[in-house]
């Protein structure tokens, strides 16, 4: 039976504190990404790399991701503590010295440095979080590292407009280094180093090599599909830097596979894939992530490309999604806290995502502002209660010691959704966007012998921010420029289409995870720290978890 974690018998006001510094830390990661976003402009235009400058975020993305379930599994050997303490330092290192930077080069490896440390960062805090509590208190903590993400979102632009337009925009990186000190410093002071008892189990390096060697070309593979090779075409799937990529790493996956099957401490223990609440919750968090990102990153290029407002604006128009996703996140863990259900919450809150994007697939260029805030906010709604409940169902379907890695799955279960989501999301935008410009440009009165000159790069020109009608005064003589309105409305509206599009993606994504999300078996949540995985009252544990949960 795994045993009480010495934390829990800490004193309330030093658990609070515990909690209060790896939200902190949490903070520090997902303000980052917002607040670096809203600044990238900048700094690219400053250090002159706008030829390399996605490898800004691909750097950070590549060494955040992959080092996830690897922190996952150091920290149940070694202690989340010490593993806590390496990755905020290294968050810190990396945000001192991006700062730093005086070219591209620079920039993007210390962003690297910077990712090698965010890993740690969120699986961490949400295991701290596993081994503070109960299954059953989880649930109301764990809402509030949801909130996190909500409140980034709406403090991250306007910080980082902000310190870019009056400071400097090295100041969005050095204003991580005091906050992550005071987070390092409680604990430090604070939390206790629990690791596993009896001898130190070997690492698993040749699994983690491997892993690292899987997860890179995956990412890097997605990242191309959203770029444009030197003809200025879209970089296809049927392509040795897309295609050619993902093929290798779906092979080293199944050689990882076969590595970790055989190994005595995997990074990815596969045992625990045979307990169905942990697989069924790892998917339906995948399918989730692959929807939700659809949202967060397309909704705001609708509101600068089609509605010609700010970058900084257009964060803030996302407003109801955020605060639908806060309020239920916070409120879900409290639910699960003081009924110990989470199945049919989880699953009727997918339905209403659900619902809220198949609205989204109504979007157009001139939807009113309050209908797409009422749309935005069933769909946060329906997001928000898988921020927190997923962690709490994960944890309290795994032993005690399995708690780390558990938690480190899905959190690269959510990072890897989201990015598969958005270069699938993307591919459908730039064909959609194809198809649609020349009916729209057909109902504007514009002449078809026109429409060449807007369908060379499936739209990447046409759909950028800035004044379009103004870009089109240098193009179209004068005897045309009359269809300048209509040619412009009919770009927008394409565009709108093929973003309200995209969310059929999304809208099959949360039908599928809900459809996983019902393989979840109902396992009330534990009011101490026993043993993991109790069957449902009436219910008895099968033969692989009944094995599972037995710790020697």
């Amino acid at each position: 039976m795994d045993s009480v974690h010495p934390s829990v018998m800490l004193s309330q006001r030093a658990r609070l504190a515990i909690v209060g510094a790896v939200m902190l830390g949490l903070f520090l990661s997902a303000l980052d990404q917002t607040v670096v976003g809203t600044a990238l402009p900048t700094i690219v235009t400053d250090l002159g790399g706008n030829s390399v400058y996605v490898w800004v975020v691909t750097a950070y993305l590549l060494t955040s991701t992959v080092t996830v379930p690897v922190y996952g599994k150091l920290s149940d050997i070694f202690g989340r503590k010490v593993m806590l303490i390496i990755g905020i330092s290294l968050f810190l290192i990396g945000s001192a010295l991006s700062g730093l930077s005086q070219n591209m080069g620079e920039l993007i490896a210390f962003r690297g440095l910077q990712g090698l440390g965010a890993g740690a960062l969120f699986p961490i805090s949400l295991a701290v979080i596993g081994d503070l509590f109960t299954p059953r208190e989880r649930g109301k903590y764990q809402g509030f590292f949801g909130a996190v993400f909500g409140v980034s979102f709406l403090v991250g632009p306007f910080l980082g407009g902000f310190i870019t337009d009056n400071i400097s925009w090295h100041w969005v990186f050095y204003v991580n280094v005091p906050i992550g000190i005071v987070a390092l410093a409680v604990i430090g002071i604070i939390l206790p180093n629990h690791r596993s008892d009896g001898p130190r189990p070997k690492i698993d390096f040749l699994g983690t090599a491997v892993f690292t060697a899987a997860v890179v070309p995956l990412l890097v593979g997605l990242t191309e599909k959203g770029l444009t090779n030197t003809s200025g075409q879209a970089v296809g799937w049927i392509t040795w830097q897309v295609g050619g990529l993902l093929a290798l790493s779906a092979v080293l996956a199944v050689v990882f596979v076969f590595i970790e099957a055989r190994v005595p401490e995997p990074i990815v223990p596969l045992d625990l894939f045979r307990i169905r609440t942990y697989w069924s919750s790892q998917a339906a968090m995948f399918l989730l992530s692959f929807a939700f990102f659809i949202g967060v990153i397309f909704l705001p290029r609708y509101y600068q490309a089609a509605r010609g407002i700010s970058a900084t604006a257009s964060g803030y128009m996302l407003w109801p999604l955020l605060v639908g996703l806060m309020g239920t996140s916070i409120l879900a863990g409290l639910v699960i806290s003081r009924t110990g259900r989470y199945k049919w919450m989880l699953v009727g809150a997918m339905v209403v995502a659900g619902v809220g994007m198949l609205l989204m697939t109504q979007l157009s260029a001139t939807t009113p502002d309050w209908t797409l805030w009422t749309w935005m906010l069933i769909m946060g709604v329906g997001i928000g209660p898988s921020m927190s409940a997923y962690t709490v169902v994960v944890q309290n379907a795994v032993p005690q010691r399995l708690i780390g890695v558990a938690t480190s799955n899905l959190t690269f279960f959510r990072q890897v959704g989201g990015s598969i989501g958005l270069a699938v999301a993307g591919t459908y935008l730039a064909s959609s966007f194809t198809s649609q410009l020349p009916k729209n440009l057909a109902k504007g009165g514009v002449p078809s012998q026109l429409y060449s000159h807007f369908r060379s790069d499936g739209g990447s020109s046409l759909t950028g921010v800035g004044n379009l009608g103004l870009q089109l005064q240098h193009v179209l003589p004068a005897p045309l420029q009359h269809l300048i309105p209509a040619i412009v409305f009919a770009i927008h509206q394409s565009l709108a289409q093929a973003i309200g599009g995209s969310f059929w993606l999304g809208v099959g994504a949360t039908v599928l995870a809900v459809v996983a999300s019902l393989f979840m078996r109902e396992v009330p949540l534990r009011t101490h720290m026993g043993p993991a995985a109790h069957p449902a009252p009436g219910e008895q544990p099968d033969a692989e978890t009944a094995e599972l949960v037995s710790v020697p």
